[in-house]
């Protein structure tokens, strides 16, 4: 049907790529003269496409010229000339799409044409990779083009002091991870002045490896987070009674749907351990908790695969990459529960301050584009998070890789026989050989079985992540073996050593299939790169997880009725095609899983927009007065209505509430008489109240000076929509943990969420303008002292702490709840800051 339907409407794919090869041609028509050109007439190019764009010309009136400028320049500063597909790549990154493009045909100078294109606009260029390393490399390497041409190249990598981070993000083009990228963001909505900001606008971004950073790390959010307050003894004494437990016996593992849940028998075994009667009752809540995350650590989350131990410090492995994900940490107690289980530092939980996932942050940009050589799989996620079509960018010569079909054995241990004596085959004619692994602990095995064969090998794995580019650009010379996490080293040119072609090039072994088919398309996409030979083999068992998991039955049955010995292996593109139907499953399931995700997330992204919008209002407003004087209105027309509504008769008003409301907020205490306002119109009533904190507003501003005041009331503002931000935060975890029991209720969780969120935003957005009014009225200003100052720019960590001092009011508070944060600006609450003595 898909065939017939092709024939009829013909392919979307060919029908982009006909209409860019128009484009193509038109850049063509340049090369000769820009051949011409000298050095200084060639980079001032970039001079004269600047004054046409401000004449009304648009970008893509000058690509034709401006893509054969950049062809040119890479020509004469880094001697390579873009193929006419990769011209193809770069109009598919102008037009804020995905380029497609196989290993090896250069994506790194594809990217050159449209961030050149894209940075003649003076808004900024951001191109995103996935690492420090290749995102050093990549702009020392193609910004020696950019700097030829004029423009100018900035280097987000972390540790870079404010003066630096601020000065890349002001460059023409800015490279860097997307984690920097993220956080810079996240920490750009903490600060108190608009010059401590470090990013522009976000106008442009090329997410280079698209698919690792757009969905394979989009599962886990940014978070940044301060120390929180309680005790870590409890998952001390969890991590001493859940070995006591027994898999199968106390507790039950889904691997499929990755969730523990304790027996009957593991619960009364658990209580009598811990010495309480109910594990469930409400009292003992935290504790169910953290027993669940408990279980979860010692039935689900394994050493080496999942996570490292190192430097003492429990790291996350990206299940995609094999890379080490510093920084980030398993939420809800689970990373705490692990660091107990493994006997390091149990660091305290922490508290939210701001967090953000990628899917929300890089919609923010204005235009969005990528490149990878796998998409086409997630090209249905692509378009419906990002909105991005994925273009398969033919390549500049025919792909020869041979990819022979799976073989598949009974055990684990008869398939690590055969992969190893097929290393051996190949390494002894000298075929260079990179092998695929899907952990760190398959990693090591198998190097442990070369190393008795005697076959010299470099392993390539999460534990030596600084070596990863080094080991893979060398994995194509001959006699090489290289064995690798199946993403690790990616975006490293694998170059075919001498006489390794007559060999039959790189030869690919996959050790397991992986539950995303684009995974297993990137190990293979390793050999075969521009024409070149290669060859391509996965190897698999009927105990590996997705085979054990979603789809081995048949196919042991059919080995079974055969009588197939252990080592001897089934072979055929039916079984080749069964496994890539279970991954479709997998693939489907794991995408409504990051749907799902995201749905939530959303409604917790429209409350960020909306408190993030209202940070930069404060934060360039000139006048925050105007703003004010609209809360303290409103809380007045709130008081009114509590105390004196208008469907009451006058002697019904509760005038001594209204007081006592009146003097907790702004009024000046023993200036308002309940006996006197119980004598004036609602009307009179209103007017009197507003006017009494018109005067003492006033009477503050002309005790401190209107600069003062001014600066006061942004500071006052930024620091209560934090601290309400932060709890709100914290509220929001809370509910989104337990609304999935709605479901028993008949009720839609999602629905529920939405509802329920609303509300609490509403009453948030309530109790930050009571509070600001509040401290507005109650602090005093005061000179800073040098200490305290130097303290609270301290406390924000190492980045920020190099950031200019610039001189804030500091706050003195009369009235000041234990638990708010401590108008100081040290970023504690009040009770373990200045109010710590009192």
């Amino acid at each position: 049907m898909f065939k017939f339907l092709k024939n009829l409407f013909g392919d979307d794919n060919e029908k982009e790529i006909k209409r860019m090869m128009e484009y193509v041609e038109e850049v063509n028509t340049f090369e000769a003269a820009m051949h011409k050109l000298s050095d200084i007439s060639l980079s001032a190019k970039t001079g004269e496409f600047r004054r046409r764009l401000e004449k009304g010309e648009t970008l893509d009136d000058i690509l034709p010229e401006a893509f054969a400028v950049v062809r040119e320049a890479s020509r004469r500063v880094l001697g390579m000339r873009h193929f006419d597909v990769q011209l193809l790549g770069g109009i598919t990154l102008h037009e804020g799409n995905i380029a497609e493009m196989r290993t090896g045909e250069g994506k790194t100078l594809v990217g050159t044409l449209a961030t050149y294109l894209n940075a003649l606009t003076g808004k900024g260029v951001h191109v995103v990779t996935v690492n420090d390393y290749l995102a050093k490399r990549d702009s020392e390497w193609m910004g020696k083009v950019y700097r030829f041409l004029g423009l100018t190249v900035g280097l987000i990598v972390h540790g870079l002091d404010f003066v630096d981070r601020k000065q890349a993000y002001h460059a023409d083009i800015t490279y860097g991870t997307n984690n920097e990228f993220g956080f810079d963001y996240l920490r750009d909505n903490m600060v108190i002045y608009a010059e401590q900001m470090v990013q522009r606008p976000l106008n442009y971004a090329i997410v280079d490896e698209v698919d690792s950073i757009l969905i394979d790390e989009a599962r886990t959010p940014l978070i940044i987070s301060g120390p929180g307050e309680k005790s870590t003894e409890l998952y001390h004494v969890l991590a001493r009674i859940t070995p006591k437990l027994k898999e199968g016996e106390d507790y039950t593992v889904d691997e499929k749907t990755r969730t523990v849940a304790p027996t009957e028998s593991g619960i009364a075994k658990a209580e009598k351990l811990l010495g309480i009667t109910n594990l469930y009752d409400h009292a003992n809540i935290e504790m169910s908790h953290h027993f669940n995350q408990a279980l979860k650590a010692k039935g689900l989350m394994k050493r080496d695969r999942d996570y490292v131990v190192k430097d003492g410090e429990v790291v996350i492995v990206d299940e995609f990459t094999g890379r080490l994900m510093f920084g980030r940490r398993y939420s809800d107690g689970l990373h705490q529960s692990i660091e107990a289980k493994e006997g390091v530092k149990v660091e305290r939980e922490s508290q939210t301050l701001a967090s953000i996932t990628f899917q929300n942050y890089f919609r923010m940009y204005k235009k969005l584009s990528g490149m990878t050589g796998t998409a086409k799989t997630e090209e249905a996620e692509f378009r419906k998070i990002y909105k991005l079509d994925v273009i398969t960018i033919p390549t500049n010569k025919e792909v020869s890789r041979t990819d022979l079909p799976d073989v598949i054995y009974k055990t684990t241990g008869a398939k690590y026989r055969a992969v190893v004596n097929s290393i051996v085959e190949r390494h002894a004619k000298g075929q260079p050989v990179l092998v695929g692994t899907t952990s760190i602990v398959q990693s090591e095995h198998l190097s442990d079985m070369l190393k008795k064969k005697d076959v010299p090998h470099n392993v390539l794995n999460a534990k030596y992540h600084e070596m990863e580019a080094q080991i893979i650009a060398q994995a194509g010379q001959p006699g090489a073996v290289t064995i690798a996490t199946n993403m690790a080293g990616r975006g490293t040119d694998i170059v075919l050593g001498e006489g390794v072609a007559d060999l039959g090039g790189l030869h690919i072994i996959g050790t397991e299939r992986h539950e995303s088919r684009r995974i297993d398309n990137q190990l293979r996409g390793r050999a075969g790169r521009q024409g070149d030979p290669g060859s391509s083999h996965f190897f698999l068992s009927l105990e590996d997880d997705l085979m054990r998991l979603f789809g081995s039955d048949n196919i042991a049955t059919i080995m079974d009725k055969l009588g197939m010995e252990e080592d001897e292996p089934i072979e055929h593109s039916l079984i080749t095609r069964s496994i890539e139907q279970a991954q479709k499953k997998v693939e489907g399931r794991n995408f409504d899983m990051r749907k799902h995700v995201l749905e939530y997330d959303d409604v917790m992204n429209q409350q960020r927009e909306v408190i993030y919008g209202q940070r930069r209002q404060i934060l360039t407003g000139e006048d925050m007065k105007e703003n004010i004087f609209h809360m303290i209105e409103k809380l007045i027309n709130r008081g009114m209505e509590l105390f004196a509504d208008e469907k009451l008769y006058p002697e019904d008003w509760n005038t001594q509430g209204l007081v006592e409301y009146c003097e907790d907020i702004f009024a000046p205490e023993g200036q308002l008489k309940a006996e006197e306002l119980g004598n004036l119109s609602r009307t009179e009533l209103q007017e009197e109240l507003l006017k009494v904190a018109t005067d003492s507003y006033n009477a503050r501003e002309a005790l401190f000076g209107s600069d003062n005041m001014r600066e006061m009331e942004k500071v006052v503002m930024l620091k209560v929509v934090d601290s309400k931000w932060m709890e709100h935060l914290d509220a929001m975890d809370m509910l989104r943990e337990g609304i999935s029991l709605r479901s028993y209720g008949q009720r839609d969780p999602l629905i529920e969420y939405k509802i329920e969120a609303y509300d609490m935003f509403q009453q948030l957005i309530d109790i930050i303008q009571e509070e600001i009014v509040k401290y507005i009225y109650r602090v005093n200003i005061v000179a800073p002292p040098e200490d305290r100052l130097q303290q609270a720019h301290a406390s924000h960590g190492e980045e920020e702490a190099k950031e200019p001092k610039a001189q804030q009011p500091i706050v003195n508070a009369e009235q000041i709840g234990r638990n708010d944060l401590c108008p100081c600006g040290s970023g504690q609450k009040y009770k373990k800051c200045c109010g710590a003595a009192k």
